[in-house]
């Protein structure tokens, strides 16, 4: 990528709201005091104008060490500014741009970090939903961020808790199999219920979710007259799982989050 292609992509993403005017009394500062501003704000919580430094940053001085780090410190502050798709694209502009940066961790864990938070939602965390019955799209794209961390960078300081959050996920991903399952039975779609819990065994075969696949992959071959296949559906299930017993709550497994 050329130093043309760069600077244009940085205008693109950051668009012209932020330019300053000729009698800006931001003018004649240098990139360390731009930068020093917005690490200001970012750590007051001032996170609008902390983006406006940052872009400012960017603009005048594209280059240099201090723009570099700003690039991806104003993805967290657009992510802390309720923007995760600005935040998103800053941290895949920061990835492409710098892969054997020091900080590039960072930019995918919060990349996961952001999907993660939009797979709980607000409601979700307040009412304690069952986030495993919704769309698993930002679970999935999380799960594959965190991934992503663990395998390029597993002695990253945001690896621990990359991998916790990856467990979560993962139970989350498989649970969501199940709900599907559980509504294909209920629509007597037999064959459809199996193969989703056929996905679970073969994806998920360490996650809580486990026994109960195989209850719904049993009773669905039972339904389908396959009963040697139910038969070792069950077989796996007493023998993988000997002391399982169905929880009474829909919530199945243990959210840390």
């Amino acid at each position: 990528m050329t130093i043309i292609t760069i600077f244009i992509s940085s205008l693109l993403l950051h668009g012209c709201s932020f330019l300053p005017a000729p009698d800006d009394d931001t003018k004649n500062w240098t990139a360390r005091k731009i930068y020093t501003e917005a690490k200001k704000s970012l750590t007051e919580g001032d996170y609008e104008n902390a983006i406006q430094y940052y872009e400012l940053l960017e603009t005048r001085y594209p280059f240099g060490r201090f723009a570099k780090q700003g690039q991806v410190e104003i993805a967290y502050a657009y992510y802390k500014f309720d923007e995760p798709e600005s935040a998103i694209a800053a941290a895949d502009r920061f990835i492409k741009l710098h892969p054997n940066h020091p900080h590039v961790d960072y930019a995918y864990y919060l990349k996961g970090l952001i999907y993660f938070s939009r797979d709980i939602g607000f409601l979700g965390r307040l009412f304690q939903q069952d986030t495993s019955s919704r769309d698993p799209s930002s679970a999935r794209q999380a799960f594959n961020e965190f991934s992503t961390l663990i395998k390029k960078f597993p002695k990253s300081k945001y690896a621990s808790e990359a991998r916790l959050r990856a467990l979560y996920l993962r139970n989350n991903l498989a649970q969501h199999e199940v709900h599907v399952a559980s509504y294909y039975m209920k629509r007597k779609a037999y064959i459809a219920a199996v193969n989703r819990c056929k996905y679970v065994v073969e994806n998920f075969d360490q996650s809580l979710a486990m026994p109960e696949a195989l209850i719904i992959m049993a009773t669905a071959y039972d339904k389908l007259g396959l009963t040697q296949l139910a038969s070792d559906a069950r077989r796996v299930l007493k023998t993988s799982f000997p002391n399982y017993t169905k929880p009474k709550s829909k919530r199945s497994w243990w959210n840390p989050f």
